[in-house]
């Protein structure tokens, strides 16, 4: 069974280029420099591509050193994927175990035969699907109707109505106030019954 972890790889390319980075900008002519073996520096530069310098005891112990740190580097990495890949497996919970309750806040029902009621405001059409609010909206006078939908429905701002039905922003903000009031009341009424 594989996991797909986020970030597992990113995490891995990121560490192993890292690593590779190191490696190769590591220099043993530094390393022999600040130790002060000079000849060492000189064999290094005589040396032509592709000829095979035997190391020296330190290089050998620069390159173990090294190789020790990668792996303990992927070791621990690998450990840290483990532990991800456990704390995700104890979280998980197969669908056969849910109640229904819970299957049923995970499910969606598509509503393919809702009544939808198509209001028409100022050439767009807005469709409403919910028979309670369509009720209460059809019972607005127009005007009151048009500010709601406008508002609430296409996201326009109470300026933005104001343009489109030629008044001021306070007069639309105000009657959008008193009949989200009035629907309030009405939809309070509705659900009582």
């Amino acid at each position: 069974m594989s996991y797909a972890l986020p970030g597992f790889f990113a995490r891995q390319k990121n560490i192993l280029e890292n690593i590779f980075e190191k490696f190769c900008s590591f220099n043993f002519s530094t390393v022999l420099v600040a130790k002060g073996e000079t000849e060492n520096i000189t064999r290094l530069a005589d040396a032509k591509g592709g000829e095979y310098m035997n190391p020296t005891s330190h290089e050998l112990d620069v390159c173990r050193v090294f190789d020790s740190f990668c792996k303990k580097i992927l070791k621990n990495e690998a450990r840290n994927c483990y532990d991800e890949i456990k704390r995700r497996r104890d979280k998980e919970v197969s669908l056969s175990e849910l109640s229904e309750q819970e299957l049923e806040q995970l499910a969606t029902v598509d509503k393919y035969f809702a009544t939808e009621q198509i209001f028409n405001v100022m050439g767009h059409d807005v469709i409403v699907t919910d028979e309670m609010i369509a009720e209460a909206l059809r019972s607005l006078p127009g005007r009151q109707r048009d500010i709601i939908l406008l508002h609430y429905f296409l996201d326009l701002s109470d300026g933005e109505i104001g343009q489109k039905l030629n008044l001021i922003r306070a007069t639309v903000q105000y009657q959008r106030k008193s009949t989200l009031r009035q629907l309030k009341k009405l939809l309070e009424g509705q659900a009582d019954e």
